[in-house]
Parts: structure tokens; C-alpha cells; sequence
């Protein structure tokens, strides 16, 4: 399972306004037409999903639940 908080550089306790402060930077910081890095494209579609995921209250709250029960089941 991808950590979408990791991604963004965020704990889980982000605010909606902070969701969107990280994913602009990242976003900037790894778009394919400003970063020639070969990782870039890979970064920057992480922090776009990341994003997709943590801006939308209802599949942010689906994933909060199921990341909580993976930490539940899996506690390493």
C-alpha cells in the first residue's frame, strides 16, 4: 500500500490547505518539464495520486480507514 502522506511530506493530521500547499511545491519541484531527472516523471504522478487521494474528503476518509486497519493487522 503507497503511504500518499509520505508522498506529500504530510502527517496524517494535514488540513485540506495543507494538503494543497505540499502537492503545488512537489509538483513544481517534479514536473517532467521543469526537472530533466529521470525519476522525475515517476515523483511527480506519486504526488498527483497523492493528492487525488487526500483532496477528496470521502476517498481520503475510505483510505484512513484502511490504512488504519492495515496498521492494525501488519504492526511493523
Amino acid at each position: 500500500m503507497k503511504d500518499h502522506y509520505l508522498a506529500l511530506g504530510l502527517g496524517s493530521g494535514a488540513t485540506t490547505a495543507e494538503i494543497k500547499k505540499a502537492f503545488r511545491q512537489l509538483a513544481a519541484l517534479y514536473h517532467p518539464d521543469r526537472n530533466p531527472s529521470a525519476e522525475a516523471p515517476a515523483r511527480f504522478r506519486a504526488v498527483q495520486e497523492a493528492y487525488e487521494v487526500l483532496s477528496d474528503d470521502t476517498r481520503r476518509q475510505a483510505y484512513d480507514d484502511n490504512r488504519r486497519r492495515n496498521l492494525l493487522d501488519s504492526p511493523i
